[in-house]
């Protein structure tokens, strides 16, 4: 169970966008099949615009008002789920400015667990969200910078796995990830002073399949090999960039692509309180669309720890290596080549601690390097950190207050790109 990012995307943006580590898994159950909650937070984010250094770098006081709905149906063969959430954040700093103060987020997450035999389970899952904060629309972070708009991701996910004997399993799995950028309109004649939109660089289908072959060597080790093919196409049909040499349009389908992996691993119970994932390989991707026909063989990876020390008190501690899609395109004088996405790699850790029954302290961190791929940035790499802090007192089941601290800081080469980021908040929540 990966709760960092279950924690980074199953929750509003704005103040709360690192703050949720002790929000509901997707399996979560509690003492009635639903739950009502509402949550008042009063916050101030010294760079509500991500924007570097400069005029356009505004702070601001404000607050969140954030209402939410969870259902949990267990059948005797399977289990209903979903969650509704929405967000309203006001900044007093855009009304003065006579802008519009008011941003809104919705998420909605639905989960389907069902067992056909013994041997036979599926589960299908969906999340939708509509905000502006990265975090929340793609959490892999294929833009970095907080983006206008009601944009939308939504990935959905149906699993099917199958106990063939003791010892051999089989886990088949289909992802289909959408996003929409309301930010569009990009033509050629506006690519040279307005740069592309959103839509044309970020809007896209991304679908994986894949099937892995389990072995289990014994009852606390799964050993694994398998392999997957995703195909992502971008769906925004504008002008992205002009080659500078050539002057060749690249469309939003120049970036299309096609990727292949293969990987082995394994997944290991050490104790009773310590879980061990690791899955490594490689991924070959072709950028079919590409006038230079590029291809790219990069290593993969996807690694997990899990410790439960104390009932209530959990760390997690993770690394990916993968390609994700990318905002910038940035026309190389050289050869004419775009950016077509980045190699990634992602470290993550969580600790959520009862330092008392009631009081509850949960802390997270992340660092992304991205190196870019074509371009006149390539080879050259981004760095993403980010770090929340969360205190959360329960008087009664009821009710309880938190407080919490985010620090975001992106350093880049690219200018007017990096920028750094602070935002505290005080807030109360009602649950019925």
């Amino acid at each position: 169970m990966k709760k960092f990012f279950v924690s980074v995307g199953l929750i509003a943006a704005g103040t709360a966008s690192l703050q949720a580590a002790y929000a509901p898994d997707w399996d979560s159950t509690s003492a009635s099949m639903w739950s009502v909650s509402g949550t008042l937070r009063g916050f101030y984010d010294d760079n509500y615009e991500t924007a570097s250094s400069g005029p356009n770098k505004q702070a601001s006081l404000g607050f969140e008002v954030s209402p939410q709905f969870e259902l949990n149906v267990p059948l005797q063969q399977t289990e209903l789920g979903m969650r509704y959430i929405y967000g309203l954040y006001y900044y007093q700093k855009r009304e003065e400015l006579g802008e519009n103060p008011i941003d809104q987020t919705q998420q909605f997450d639905l989960w389907v667990d069902h067992a056909f035999t013994e041997r036979w389970q599926a589960r299908v899952q969906d999340s939708f969200v509509m905000g502006q904060e990265p975090e929340l629309i793609d959490p892999r972070l294929s833009v970095l910078t907080r983006t206008e708009g009601n944009n939308i991701g939504n990935t959905g996910t149906l699993t099917l796995d199958t106990a063939w004997t003791r010892l051999f399993s089989t886990a088949l799995k289909y992802q289909n990830s959408f996003f929409d950028y309301q930010n569009s309109g990009a033509t050629t004649a506006t690519l040279a002073t307005q740069g592309a939109s959103y839509a044309g660089l970020l809007n896209r289908i991304d679908q994986t399949v894949s099937l892995d072959l389990q072995w289990h060597v014994a009852p606390e080790t799964v050993a694994f090999f398998g392999g997957s093919f995703e195909w992502v196409n971008y769906t925004g049909d504008e002008p992205i960039a002009i080659d500078p040499i050539t002057s060749a349009v690249y469309y939003s389908s120049s970036r299309n692509s096609l990727s292949y992996y293969g990987y082995v691993g394994v997944q290991r119970s050490m104790l009773a309180n310590l879980s061990f994932t690791a899955k490594g390989g490689v991924q070959y991707t072709d950028n079919y669309n590409d006038p230079s026909g590029a291809t790219s063989l990069n290593p993969y990876a996807d690694l997990s720890l899990i410790y439960t020390y104390l009932p209530g008190c959990y760390a997690e501690l993770g690394f990916t290596q993968m390609q994700t899609a990318t905002d910038q395109v940035s026309p190389d004088p050289s050869n004419g080549s775009i950016a077509m996405s980045t190699e990634s790699s992602t470290v993550y850790a969580s600790i959520n601690h009862k330092l008392t029954p009631k009081l509850l302290g949960t802390v997270i961190g992340q660092w992304q390097h991205s190196v870019y791929n074509q371009g006149s940035y390539n080879n050259q790499a981004d760095d993403y950190y980010s770090l929340g802090v969360n205190l959360s007192y329960s008087f009664n089941q009821h009710f309880s207050v938190d407080a919490g601290y985010n620090y975001d800081d992106l350093t880049s080469k690219i200018p007017e790109y990096n920028y750094t980021r602070n935002r505290v908040y005080l807030g109360v929540t009602a649950t019925y």
